[in-house]
Order: structure tokens, then sequence, then C-alpha cells
């Protein structure tokens, strides 16, 4: 039996223990700074483009409409809708003939009580009065019916809109004006580049050693110079077998835009806080 001697016995401890057990803060890690994220721009509906009104690299802020489909029954069906919901002349003449008949039917039941009128005459007007009222009920109801088409109207019109939902920079026209998009075809692709993420995949042996909200300073490649300041954000919980990594993404802010994505880096972890 072969029996290792003190030192040998240190030796192979020291070689037993992973090779990354030195502290995450010494190492650097190569990275990419990618957008925050990527959108492809849709529309609601279906049809012909009519308008678009941004182009490749054009800035876009949230809200902000950037291009429509084909809408001119929409714009139709709105202006219809709004012309039934301004007009109350039904409401009006429905109250106007209810007062005519609640009034006749005050008189109709004063003169049943003195017996100078039939019974049947009174009842006759209290009905007509009951009618009136429904028929004033059901005027107020097609009112607001009406005035709900409005706001479906509108809905159906905004849904022909292409509307930005980040703020952020156009990728890529994907359709053009006088084309036809379909339920499969986006319009825009759009990238928001504030914040920016950071990717890095680092080997399992630190995993415990970083935490959302750690701080990592970031060095792009070449020609973009200088060390940026990002944050942790996601820390993954599953490591991926194959490769013996796990996943960070860190949050790099970029105000002004003037940091492009797509580029590679690398990147050190600064000591937690208080260590």
């Amino acid at each position: 039996m072969h029996v290792l001697s003190a030192a040998g016995l240190a030796l192979a401890a020291a070689w037993a223990l992973p090779a990354t057990a030195q502290p995450v803060t010494e190492r650097s890690f190569d990275c990419v700074i990618e957008p925050q994220q990527v959108i492809k721009l849709a529309s609601q509906a279906t049809g012909l483009i009519t308008r678009l009104d941004v182009d490749r690299g054009d800035m876009v802020r949230k809200g902000q409409m950037l291009g429509t489909l084909s809408d001119e029954v929409e714009r139709a069906n709105l202006a219809l809708a709004r012309a039934r919901a301004t007009n109350d002349h039904d409401i009006a003449a429905s109250q106007a003939r209810l007062a005519y008949l609640q009034r006749k039917s005050g008189r109709a039941s004063q003169l049943a009580t003195g017996n100078l009128v039939s019974r049947n005459t009174s009842e006759e007007a209290e009905a007509d009065m009951r009618v009136a009222e429904n028929q004033l009920k059901l005027a107020v109801l097609n009112h607001e019916i009406a005035q709900l088409e409005v706001v479906q109207a509108e809905a159906l019109l905004q849904q022909r809109a292409l509307v930005s939902p980040i703020d952020g920079v156009v990728m890529e026209r994907l359709l053009r004006p006088g084309e036809y998009r379909n339920d499969q075809s986006p319009v825009l692709s759009l990238a928001q580049i504030d914040p920016l993420r950071v990717e890095v995949f680092v080997p399992a042996a630190f995993h415990g050693q970083l935490r959302p909200g750690m701080v990592g300073e970031v060095v792009p490649e070449t020609p973009v110079a200088g060390r940026l300041q990002a944050t942790v954000a996601v820390v993954d919980s599953v490591m991926d077998a194959a490769s013996g990594t796990f996943g960070v993404r860190l949050r790099l802010a970029n105000p002004d835009h003037s940091l492009p994505a797509g580029i590679r880096c690398t990147v050190r972890f600064a000591p937690a806080a208080g260590r």
C-alpha cells in the first residue's frame, strides 16, 4: 500500500480544490453587452400598411405612434358612433311624453275619485304613463350603449396604429408602406438600450458568492473605452450541467445612449458592501 507523505497529502488536497476556489472578486469574466429587450412590433389587426414615420436608427419614445394600417372604415365607424352618442333627442322626447302622461294620469285619478270619469279611463291613463316610463329608460339605455360603441370604435381604430411600447431605437423596418401585414408578420424591430443588460456565465464554483445588488466593473472591448459600473440584477439558480456554469445578468445604465449594444466586454465584481 502506497502511503503519501504529509507534503504529498497537502498537495493532493490542494489539487482536489476547485481551480476557481478563490473569491469571485479576484477574477475577470468574459461578458456581452446586449439590449435590455428587443421587440418585434406589430399591430393587433392585419391589413395594408399606409404609413411608417420612422426608419432604422431613429430613436422612439414609449407611446409614440410610429405608423398606421389602413383605417378608413374604422374612422367612419367611429364618426358614426360619436354622432349617435351625442344625439339625446330620444331621451328629451321620452321625458316630455312622460311628463304629459304623468299629468294626465294625475287628473284622471282625481276625476275617478269623484266619479267624474270611469275607473277604466283612470287605469288606462296610468298604464300609458308606465309605458312612457319604460320608454324613457330604454332611451337612456340606448344612449349609454351608443357611448360604449364609441369606446369600442376607438379601440378598433387604435388596433390599426403602431405604437411603441418602449423608449428605444429602431433596429429594422421589416415591412414598408403598401405591403400587407398578416398575423405572422411584425412591422418594426425595436431595441431598448437604456438600461443595457450585461450577460456573463460564471463557473459553478463561484455560486453563492454573487447576489443581486452587487456591483460589477464592466470594460467594453475597443473601440469603446472606459470602465463602467453595472449592478447585478439576476443570479441564476439553475446551473448549466454541460458547461459547469451559471448565468448572471447585470443592469448597465445608458441614459445618453452613447454605449452601443451587441459588443463583448469583461466584468470584475466588486466586494460586497460591508465585507
